[in-house]
């Protein structure tokens, strides 16, 4: 039976799964505090970048199925499930802030006008479903397990296939501990039963750790190739050939054996970070996670250094190309992404910078220089030196090939396809320089030395 469902919060999580669930025939009232986003959404534009966003947007919308509002009060009021996707970003001690967690609970727990099941779909550290449990119960004066009931239903989305993975998911997991809970999620996903999908039921405490454990081991696994990466490019070995052979073992399998400038986005950086302070508060050492956050961390520093290194050390009043702002292709995220970190280091170091992304530039603008959704990572005073040196000499352009004009050196930091496929005897035409480093490894690097470029790539 289809439900009346409320999600709160339009984010990336709650805008795809808002989507996503009224496309299953349920009836979805997605809220978010700004009537500037509702009124956007409202209309049938998405608010994110995500292949297949926009047409589920709108034939949702036509059908009825789906609408917007920032009435929270009204839609919990009217809903049987209320989806909490609101953000989690990170403390400065790593811990995630659950503020925005705790308020949606809150406000559930104050519209609660019959038996509801609240679905905790944003990543929230263990212990966090009890806790929404104990806010619901304190503010709606009701028992949990009869007045209400509360679901970790945690997401497993990749950016840049955030459709797909809605609805063609490797797993649903469902910490649930009553079964009229579990029958209105059964209720909820019944098109995934219908495709053999998997299903994962467990407690609140496992289902929280399952997210989180899922994302450090990725993240482990990047880094993992990326030091491999350095090492193979130091001895003179294919870190390519390496990659391939390991991932022929089936106990590795070659998925995230890709080296490149590091990862960043919504969920690796803030989850192993959160995990690793979990692990402290619990009075576990997650030394391996800490780690990895340390290298991640290094290896943007070291792809950056390496380009200066390209160019004789420096590029101090020299023009570089930077293709790709987003942390990987097909998303329009910046967070944490590499190339943050690359452009503040070629500003501070006097480079003049020509970028370009399909579709992150007008996020990168405010993250460059720490302001925004996606800033941060600066001091003052290093925030006030970009955003003048930005201001000076840093180029925003229409194309890949505008980028290029006058470049003495191009750097590619995201995988986008156009930037597979590079025009280089269109490059050579414009570039002053020879030098390109490819920092994702989308070139072939004997055709790019045939057009007479000097090529650099990551554990090559």
């Amino acid at each position: 039976m289809a439900k009346q469902i409320t999600v709160l919060g339009t984010g990336y999580v709650g805008l795809v799964s808002s989507v996503g669930l009224a496309d299953f025939g349920n009836t979805v009232t997605g809220v978010d505090l700004r009537q500037d986003i509702v009124d956007t959404l409202q209309s049938g534009t998405p608010t994110i970048y995500e292949i297949g966003l926009e047409d589920y947007l709108q034939r949702n919308l036509e059908a009825g199925r789906l609408s917007f509002t920032t009435d929270g009060a009204g839609a919990i009021a009217d809903a049987d499930i209320i989806f909490i996707a609101v953000g989690t970003p990170p403390g400065p001690d790593g811990h995630a802030d659950l503020s925005q967690v705790e308020r949606a609970a809150r406000t559930v727990g104050e519209n609660l006008n019959k038996y509801k099941v609240v679905v905790t779909k944003s990543t929230v550290p263990v212990g966090t479903n009890r806790r929404v449990q104990e806010i619901v119960a304190a503010a709606s004066g009701r028992t949990p397990g009869e007045g209400f009931s509360v679901v970790s239903n945690p997401e497993f989305l990749r950016e840049g296939k955030a459709v797909q993975d809605f609805f063609h998911p490797d797993r649903v997991v469902l910490g649930c501990e009553d079964t009229r809970a579990r029958e209105y999620m059964e209720d909820v996903y019944r098109a995934l039963y219908l495709i053999q999908t998997p299903f994962v039921w467990c407690n609140l405490e496992t289902a929280e750790l399952i997210k989180y454990a899922s994302n450090a081991f990725l993240a482990t696994k990047i880094t993992f190739i990326n030091q491999m990466a350095n090492l193979a490019e130091a001895a003179g070995a294919d870190i390519h050939t390496i990659a391939r052979s390991m991932g022929m073992d089936g106990r590795i399998s070659p998925k995230f054996l890709h080296p490149g400038p590091g990862y960043g986005g919504s969920c690796f950086p803030k989850d192993t970070k959160a995990i690793a302070a979990t692990g402290d508060e619990f009075g576990v050492n997650m030394s391996v996670i800490k780690e990895v956050i340390r290298a991640n961390d290094e290896q943007k520093t070291l792809t950056a250094r390496k380009l200066l290194r390209l160019m004789g050390g420096s590029a101090r009043d020299r023009t570089v190309a930077v293709l790709g702002l987003a942390f990987k292709a097909e998303t329009d995220d910046v967070r944490e992404s590499p190339a943050i970190d690359i452009v503040q280091e070629l500003l501070l170091d006097g480079a003049h910078v020509r970028a370009f992304d399909p579709e992150a530039v007008e996020n990168f603008k405010t993250a460059l220089v720490g302001e925004g959704p996606f800033g941060g990572g600066l001091n003052s005073d290093l925030q006030e030196r970009v955003a003048e040196a930005a201001a000076q000499r840093l180029t925003y352009c229409t194309d890949e090939f505008h980028a290029l004009q006058g470049a003495d050196a191009l750097i590619i930091v995201t995988e986008w396809n156009a930037f597979r496929n590079l025009n280089l005897e269109r490059a050579a035409a414009l570039m002053t320089g020879r030098v390109i480093f490819d920092a994702r490894n989308v070139l072939d690097p004997e055709n790019v030395r045939a057009r007479g470029f000097e090529y650099a790539g990551v554990g090559r």
